[in-house]
């Protein structure tokens, strides 16, 4: 066989693995009912819990932000993020969370947040002028 068979077969196999392995982030959104049941990885969409305690001391940790979610079914937990408190967290509409439950608790190990929009003011005020 052609060294150069060789090579395209070794990155085509190649190409497949790295394939397979970034299938694995390509799931569906999940409430905190289905991670309790499956025990697996999963991502959780919901609202911050803004009446709940945010837990967050960088001098005593910087890798633990505690707060809470409401999920899509309603459901509240408490969720441990084990990473910094990200900038204008109070602020965000809606949190996609990425871990599993380890007993009452969601183990994120990834946050992802949508902010509103730095134009939202302006709608209100536009849509408050047409109405008058």
């Amino acid at each position: 066989m052609k060294k150069t068979y060789i090579i395209a077969i070794l990155l085509i196999g190649a190409a497949i693995a790295l394939l397979m392995s970034s299938s694995e982030d390509l799931s569906t959104y999940s409430t905190f009912s289905d991670a309790v049941k499956t025990g697996q990885k999963v991502k959780v969409v919901g609202q911050l819990a803004k009446d709940k305690a945010m837990v967050y001391d960088p001098a005593k940790d910087p890798n633990y932000f505690s707060f809470y979610v409401v999920d899509g079914n309603g459901d509240e937990k408490k969720v441990v993020l084990l990473s910094e408190k990200p900038q204008d967290f109070e602020l965000s509409e809606q949190i996609v969370i990425t871990g599993k439950m380890k007993g009452e608790e969601f183990i994120a190990s990834d946050l992802l947040m949508k902010c509103p929009s730095k134009y939202k003011d302006e709608e209100i005020y536009i849509k408050s002028q047409k109405e008058s």
